[in-house]
């Protein structure tokens, strides 16, 4: 019997580098390192050490994973840059996995994500046993009233608020991942859903290709 597919799925869209390794539906190593930035020059060291800790290498993956978003700008692009070119080089696919998705993943019954998109604003999205209902919006927090049960990863002032943990957050995206990978999926891209804060330089962007 040939073994379990071997997963590794991370992400640096909130205030970490995150990162898990399954094989199968059994995780091997997980890991999360706190910091606000540095993702870049940390994401890759840390998810050799990861494989190694493992006893694995690169050429031992059959599937990448990352979060793809929503929250922070800057992270969404190390990590979804980081996956795209792991995926060419190795060439194994690659599979984006909403933020939302990850904190809803095993949910029981209706819930409602919210993430803080900062502003008085928070990311917003349905689910029901885990499943997505509507697709992601930008709302006013003060929007958000009644009978809800709210699920989140980040403390937000809501009364029925129930936190998810990191160390949660990228065990539910990697699981994601196994659960998606025999589906057809495009390349991941970032998850942004609102503008940028910062000005646009008046120059175009390079183009992320589909």
């Amino acid at each position: 019997m040939p073994p379990e597919p071997l997963t590794l799925a991370f992400d640096t869209a909130a205030a970490h580098c995150a990162a898990v390794l399954f094989q199968g539906p059994n995780m091997l190593a997980r890991t999360v390192d706190p910091m606000s930035k540095g993702q870049a020059e940390h994401l890759l060291p840390m998810l050799e050490t990861l494989l190694q800790s493992a006893g694995c290498s690169w050429a031992d993956l059959d599937t990448l994973g990352v979060g793809i978003g929503p929250g922070n700008f800057t992270g969404i692009r190390i990590s979804v840059a980081a996956a795209r070119g792991l995926s060419l080089s190795l060439n194994r696919p690659c599979i984006g996995i909403s933020r939302l998705d990850a904190i809803a993943y095993g949910s029981a019954g209706p819930q409602t994500v919210v993430v803080d998109a900062r502003q008085n604003r928070v990311y917003h999205q349905s689910f029901d046993n885990g499943v997505a209902l509507s697709d992601v919006a930008l709302v006013a927090l003060d929007s958000l009233a009644g009978d809800q049960s709210f699920l989140s990863d980040g403390p937000l002032d809501l009364g029925s608020l129930s936190l998810i943990s990191a160390e949660d957050m990228i065990r539910n995206t990697g699981a994601l991942v196994q659960l998606r990978r025999n589906d057809e999926h495009p390349r991941p891209a970032p998850l942004y859903v609102r503008a940028p804060d910062a000005a646009l330089p008046s120059e175009q962007p390079p183009r992320i290709l589909p």
